[in-house]
């Protein structure tokens, strides 16, 4: 069960950065890149966390890492959109 300790940490990693972007440079132009970047981190930390500690993602390859990342950093935008949903109804 220790294989999905980074999971969870890469969607909150990429939440922040993605959170940060939006508050800290307030364009629409910004809002457009921030599933882009956040899936582009998320990408970089599941081969960051693949190669140092390869016991906390469950990946067989560096692209299966890769993969995981990315969809982990892509999903802290849609639970970002889960959350304006549910606030704004």
């Amino acid at each position: 069960m220790s294989e999905f300790v980074a999971i969870p940490a890469v969607v909150v990693i990429c939440w922040f950065i993605g959170l940060c972007m939006k508050n800290l440079i307030k364009s629409d132009q910004v809002d457009k890149f921030i599933p882009c970047v956040c899936g582009a981190v998320g990408g970089a930390l599941g081969i960051i966390i693949f190669f140092t500690t390869p016991d906390l993602i469950a990946a067989d390859s560096w692209f299966v890492a890769l993969a995981t990342g990315i969809v982990s950093g892509l999903s802290a935008t849609g639970i970002d959109q889960i959350k304006k949903q549910l606030t704004n109804g």
